[in-house]
């Protein structure tokens, strides 16, 4: 009996994840959270020199990694239930 071969048009398994995405996006949310933090007692000196694009960038940066942390943990659940279509990557990392 023959074994089956694999087909020569189907693309290369995808390497193992070395970083995790949590482990980077935590650490970038925090950083955006201080640095929103911090410039909120400089909010004086960032009216003066018309400056305050900083405070509402790094405002937007917690914003938007708070919300990429939730995307990646209700695709996390969604692939432990087995739901159909979610991404099954997010298992392969370890906390």
């Amino acid at each position: 009996m023959t074994e089956p071969t694999a087909d020569p048009e189907a693309p290369p398994p995808l390497p193992p994840v070395n970083a995790g995405l949590a482990h980077v996006v935590v650490p970038g949310t925090a950083l955006w959270f201080v640095g929103f933090v911090v410039l909120l007692f400089f909010i004086s000196d960032l009216r003066a020199h018309d400056a305050m694009i900083w405070l509402w960038t790094c405002l937007a940066g917690w914003v938007l990694g708070l919300i990429g942390l939730a995307i990646y943990f209700w695709q996390r659940r969604a692939a432990r239930r087995g739901t159909r279509g979610s991404s099954s990557m997010a298992l392969d990392e370890q906390f």
